[in-house]
């Protein structure tokens, strides 16, 4: 799959649900006991500039599987890809992650619930952000 596209602009619901629960994830997100949000650490492409990114995120003993609402044209997928990973802290340790990719939602459905599937396919959700995982 092609990274190319670029994410449309948020807006709607998810775009105001986003902003309205920041705070919260910000502060919860790769805390140990807050297994759903991570925070996914990775440089600008041209700034080189540090960024902490919190994201949902469903776990495998291989990867981490990231939903893109936005697509896969937001900025810190395209550094993270162009980077070839990032550090993923969650659950209160980081993890190197190289091997990004984006796949499409048949590939991610195994790494999800019936009922998280349910959801994201309601909330338009097609890519998926795939991070190979490496402890420490």
């Amino acid at each position: 799959m092609t990274t190319q596209s670029i994410a449309a602009p948020p807006s709607g619901l998810a775009w105001q649900l986003a902003r309205l629960t920041s705070p919260f994830t910000r502060a919860m997100a790769g805390r140990r006991f807050f297994p759903l949000w991570a925070v996914v650490r990775h440089e600008g492409r041209r700034s080189g500039r540090r960024y902490a990114t919190p994201v949902a995120v469903r776990v495998t003993d291989e990867a981490f599987v990231i939903a893109l609402p936005w697509g896969p044209g937001t900025q810190w997928a395209r550094n993270v890809l162009a980077a070839g990973g990032c550090v993923v802290r969650w659950r209160g340790v980081d993890h190197r992650t190289t091997s990004p990719a984006i796949i499409g939602r048949e590939e991610a459905s195994a790494s999800f619930t019936r009922i998280q599937r349910g959801v994201l396919s309601a909330a338009g959700v097609h890519h998926y952000l795939r991070l190979a995982r490496h402890p420490g």
